[in-house]
């Protein structure tokens, strides 16, 4: 009987280690992969916890979403109010402010939000701001985010420029999410060079719109054609010797002069070789 009872507890014990039944974080998924599918071993299996999330959660990461097709403007503002500044609006209370410190009439016949109407409410908020013309480079150089008018798609809309890297401008667009173009396509749906900045002083100033490892996310043609067809799972002599295992063996003369078996009989491989016409 005690030999029946010790035998269920450790089948128990065995069975419970086996089946991880513990209790698992939320957004957890685990996942079980062979180390190494060449050599045997009692520990091949590797077993790895990934956090996940809904990718939404990072398209729209430090953007502020307008609730309204006509709002753009006043999400986009305060993604830079909360974002550059370090304010904790809402898109509604920028909305509510913007009507208020704003030319209302002209807002409500045009329903939308102007720069002048961003100034004017930035400035009841006690900064100074102000809407610009430059050109390209110096929207680039300027190194802190700012509001930019594009036209795009068809409609003119109201985006946040976070930077500039490696020929692509970034942007924090209240519609899209966190998105890029490359530098000529920017300029041509850019909107009268025309940019909104916020002065704040430096040490004021927080880093929610910089740019980071999750924004470039765009891979270029050449990238694809370099990396997408190369075998890295093993290296160049085992697929040699699969190659020699899978070829036809022909026995030949060693016609190699420096070799210490020339003139002997010696086996080679034939392999198969395909090329595209």
């Amino acid at each position: 009987m005690l030999e029946i009872a010790l035998g269920s507890a450790l089948m128990y014990y065995f069975a419970k280690e086996s089946f991880d039944i513990k209790e698992k974080p939320a957004g957890a998924v685990y996942y079980t992969e062979t180390l190494d599918s060449r050599n045997d071993s009692f520990t091949r299996m590797h077993r790895e916890t990934v956090k996940i999330k809904p990718a939404i959660e990072d398209q729209f990461r430090g953007i502020v979403r307008q609730a309204y097709d006509y709002s753009c403007g006043s999400a986009a503002l305060t993604t830079l109010l909360n974002g550059y500044v370090g304010a904790k609006l809402t898109e509604q209370q920028t909305m509510n402010g913007l009507l208020k410190f704003g030319e209302t009439e002209k807002i409500i016949e045009r329903r939308s939000f102007s720069l002048l109407d961003m100034k004017r409410f930035v400035a009841a908020l006690g900064l100074e701001s102000g809407g610009y013309r430059g050109e390209f480079t110096d929207l680039a150089k300027q190194g802190q985010p700012a509001i930019v008018p594009i036209s795009y798609a068809g409609f003119k809309h109201f985006v946040v420029f976070k930077g500039y890297k490696d020929g692509r401008v970034y942007v924090a667009d209240p519609a899209l999410g966190n998105i890029s173009f490359d530098e000529t396509r920017f300029q041509e749906v850019w909107e009268n060079n025309t940019l909104f900045l916020i002065n704040v002083a430096p040490a004021q100033r927080k880093d929610l719109l910089a740019l980071n490892e999750a924004d470039m996310r765009h891979v270029d043609d050449a990238t694809v054609n370099r990396y997408a067809f190369v075998d890295i799972q093993y290296p160049q002599f085992y697929m040699e010797k699969i190659a020699d295992k899978a070829s036809t063996i022909r026995l030949d003369k060693n016609q190699n002069e420096s070799s210490e078996n020339y003139g002997q009989p010696t086996y080679n491989y034939l392999r198969l070789y395909y090329k595209n016409k």
